[in-house]
């Protein structure tokens, strides 16, 4: 039998899984994951408080995660300036399972969403999977946001949700403050829309995070995760920041304990260690800046990039190109974007291997 023998349901068919290659190489920059491993301080920290709450796993752990909410609350609160609760943050296990609450609790059937690609492919396969319908709004040829048209594709559609991806994956591109608030307007003109600015690699940006626009806007949520900046992918750590009233709706929806104790346990642990890993990130945007300048400097076409992950081209056949470079030993990731290829900022050593393995191709190519 055949998955299109199944009787799944009609949005389904013809879909595929997501994900990226999963290939053993010696450089892998297709996954936008942090390339430092954890320092060993926090190994042990990580240790201690699992060894802790193992002691208790005969027990449910904490359903609604008190005190893991409350530290994040303290680190959105340090680093961005804007003072938040404990009622304002929502974790779950990744980003994509907080966006997946979102659209259980304000999507669904009959209900429609709206983003602006190309864009975070799991904003489409998320509504899709929840009967969400999903509409796909305009972008300028920069891959920037297209204020009018966006106001234009808010008013046909009257979205229940509408997604801003800022730093934008794939292309790594911010969305300007004023932006955000024209479109957080527009939508609530049209009709109460929830408004889901997804800051997945925020820590990255030049920008300031736009965390502080959720005062006085209930209706309008943000998203992060602890998967990049923080080094901790294998975690799948995610969480929200909202009107508390955002916090409560969502735990409708939320399976119970579905944090377990050691994810608690480890994403504690984690925050413990900010500033350190925080430092990271310092590196990682250094080499991304150095980056984007080679990258220009070898006549390749660069999307400006506030994440820790650069788009390049223009290639006349882009996925040629990625198995060229694969050729040198190197994973980088084809998203499908017209002519552009995608890379992770590495280690310097990592960053070096592509730029030498990119350099070699181009020179093929020219030969050809």
């Amino acid at each position: 039998m055949k998955i299109d023998d199944l009787p799944i349901r009609d949005e389904l068919r013809g879909q595929s899984p997501y994900g990226a290659p999963q290939l053993d190489v010696p450089v892998q920059l297709n996954t936008n994951e942090n390339p430092y491993r954890l320092p060993e301080e926090l190994v042990a920290r990580i240790a201690e408080r699992v060894a802790e709450a193992a002691r208790d796993l005969n027990r449910y752990p904490d359903r609604d995660a008190v005190e893991l909410r409350t530290e994040l609350a303290r680190y959105l609160t340090r680093s961005t300036g804007f003072a938040l609760t404990t009622g304002q943050v929502w974790a779950a296990n990744g980003s994509n399972e907080v966006i997946q609450q979102l659209l259980q609790t304000f999507g669904g059937p009959g209900r429609r969403a709206l983003g602006f690609e190309p864009s975070y492919q799991m904003h489409e396969l998320i509504s899709r999977g929840t009967g969400t319908e999903w509409v796909a709004g305009p972008r300028n040829a920069d891959f920037t946001i297209d204020e009018a048209a966006a106001v234009a594709a808010l008013a046909e559609h009257r979205p229940d949700v509408l997604f801003i991806c800022s730093p934008n994956n794939p292309t790594g591109t911010a969305v300007a403050r004023e932006t955000v608030l024209r479109l957080y307007d527009a939508a609530q003109a049209v009709k109460p829309t929830v408004v889901v600015v997804d800051e997945a690699y925020v820590e990255f940006s030049h920008q300031d995070s736009l965390l502080p626009l959720i005062e006085g806007r209930p209706l309008m949520v943000v998203t992060r995760t602890m998967s990049k900046a923080f080094g901790a992918a294998g975690l799948r750590l995610g969480y929200l920041a909202a009107d508390p009233a955002v916090v409560d709706a969502v735990q409708l929806v939320r399976l119970p304990y579905h944090l377990s104790a050691v994810t608690q346990a480890t994403a504690l642990a984690c925050l413990e260690h900010t500033d350190t890993l925080l430092g990271y990130v310092r590196r990682l945007k250094q080499g991304r800046d150095e980056l984007v300048e080679r990258l220009t400097a070898m006549g390749l076409e660069v999307t400006a990039s506030d994440s820790n992950f650069i788009q390049f081209g223009v290639f006349e056949d882009p996925q040629a190109v990625w198995q060229a470079i694969l050729d040198h030993g190197v994973l980088v990731r084809n998203n499908g974007v017209p002519g552009r290829l995608r890379v992770t900022a590495g280690t310097p050593e990592e960053n070096a291997a592509f730029l030498q393995a990119v350099a070699t191709v181009i020179k093929e190519l020219s030969t050809v």
